[in-house]
């Protein structure tokens, strides 16, 4: 009588690779490896939460110290080691660069949402322009200085993509008679960056609760009807510098 063959033993299993693998590309024979071989790997979920952390962190620094802040100080707030901080973000100008990308980006969205999200277009243009305050975008503008690169493609595309949302927004307040006709986006930014901006000074940093109260008497100003003519023109925000929004 023949013996039972052994059950076939399973391969063992490959380590996991450090990074997700990309998913695979359409195509036949070998273009299609070809095409794996050059994708490029998507990062890790833990190492996009700690980009996302770094760069967090990165914006509260800024804010307190500007753009010279210690980056041991920006790793300590992360919650992470230098060599982690320096793995994303090899050098200060290019975390500064993706600091002014993050926040914008964020600040564009929050338009979008505030909008789509908000009973009427006043509720969304108060929505917005608290959250944006939030956002510190008002107190990262010091950093738009000489030797910033801003005419950097990712960035000018980010900035259209913010004054498209915001002039949206905007303009739907003011087609609804809900917000005064006599504005623009760039007096807009430039109060929410005057009024969301720290005072010089270390005891200053608590400015939260006063920036909210004076934006929300600002954006009780811009409600129909007006009370006053203004002097001058509607600002848009290509009369405005870099250096001033």
């Amino acid at each position: 009588m023949k013996r039972p063959s052994p059950p076939a033993t399973a391969a063992p299993t490959a380590p996991r690779a450090a990074v997700d693998p990309a998913p695979p590309e359409s195509g036949r024979g070998c273009g299609t490896r070809a095409s794996r071989a050059g994708a490029v790997p998507r990062p890790r979920a833990d190492a996009v939460r700690n980009r996302e952390r770094i760069l967090a962190a990165a914006r509260e620094a800024f804010v307190e110290f500007g753009s010279a802040a210690p980056l041991d100080e920006v790793a300590r707030r992360a919650g992470i080691g230098n060599a982690t901080l320096y793995r994303h973000f090899p050098d200060r100008d290019t975390l500064v660069h993706h600091v002014v990308l993050f926040t914008t980006e964020r600040v564009t969205a929050s338009a979008e949402a505030s909008l789509a999200e908000e009973p009427d277009a006043f509720a969304a243009l108060c929505r917005f322009t608290h959250a944006a305050a939030d956002e510190r975008i008002g107190a990262l503008c010091p950093m738009l200085a000489d030797g910033f690169d801003r005419d950097h493609p990712e960035l000018l595309a980010a900035r259209t993509a913010l004054a498209e949302a915001v002039e949206t927004l905007l303009a739907a307040g003011q087609e609804s008679g809900l917000v005064r006709a006599d504005i623009g986006v760039g007096d807009l930014m430039v109060a929410l960056s005057q009024l969301s901006r720290p005072l010089p000074g270390t005891a200053c940093f608590d400015t939260d609760r006063f920036a909210h109260r004076h934006l929300q008497l600002f954006l009780d100003a811009l409600r129909t009807p007006a009370r006053s003519e203004l002097p001058g023109s509607a600002a848009t925000l290509d009369d405005l510098t870099l250096k001033t929004v």
